[in-house]
């Protein structure tokens, strides 16, 4: 079945936080080596998303996070400020940001399924993050339908302390989107989804977009990574 059929009655903005409460399963984030390197986004001192390290000076996100959502302009990125490893009153590392590159093809207020698959945007730190302190997610472009999948992230409801959903499973992918079983809140935008398997460090496969869901059933939608992020990440570095 295609995506767009599958999707067809999903709600699919994320927006502002509203009457929807938390879906996330509240599972300790230290059970995962390497959540350090994802942390909180906070955005002209009025939103939030979440975002992770994918190199010592640079953090993935979603295009979605760096507009004012009252006005649909960008954001300085000046006015960013990336914190890695929250956890309460702990931070790993904070840091500023100084550039933002956002995914050529995304149209800020578009909507609909297709935008999805260009959410996402790189941000150049200020200063770079040393990997003896938080080593960069690994990232990979494999991300298929069957896949075992986690998502931390940071949401309105949970604003210092990153939520971790654990085991989902890809439904499905087509082209550059990705439906997932995790459940999601509204912060989460940015936040990364990662495959970890046997042998392999974790390694971050898509970007959430948007909560949606499919009839009854709650999901999440993200952006997949592919050749367009390397592009991205030289034009930010």
């Amino acid at each position: 079945m295609r995506l767009r059929a599958v999707l067809a009655a999903a709600c699919l903005s994320f927006g502002l936080p509203g009457g929807a409460k938390a879906d996330e399963n509240r599972l300790s984030v230290n059970s995962m080596p390497g959540w350090e390197a994802v942390g909180r986004l906070n955005i002209a001192g009025r939103n939030m998303c979440t975002g992770s390290l994918i190199a010592q000076n640079l953090v993935l996100t979603a295009a979605y996070c760096l507009f004012d959502p009252a006005t649909g302009r960008r954001v300085d990125p000046s006015r960013i400020k990336f914190e890695a490893g929250l956890n309460g009153r702990t931070v790993k590392a904070s840091r500023t940001v100084s550039k933002a590159v956002v995914h050529p093809e995304y149209r800020y207020g578009n909507g609909g399924i297709a935008q999805i698959g260009t959410d996402i945007a790189v941000l150049r730190l200020s200063t770079p993050i040393s990997s003896s302190e938080i080593r960069p997610l690994s990232l990979s472009w494999q991300a298929a339908r069957g896949d075992i999948v986690d998502v931390v992230s940071y949401s309105h409801n949970r604003s210092t302390r990153p939520s971790l959903q654990r085991g989902c499973q890809v439904l499905a992918k087509q082209n550059h989107t990705l439906v997932t079983s995790c459940r999601v809140d509204y912060g989460a935008s940015g936040s990364p989804v990662i495959e970890a398997t046997a042998g392999h460090a974790p390694r971050l496969v898509s970007v959430i977009s948007s909560k949606a869901a499919i009839g009854t059933r709650r999901v999440s939608l993200g952006s997949v990574l592919d050749g367009t992020l390397r592009a991205l990440m030289q034009s930010a570095g």
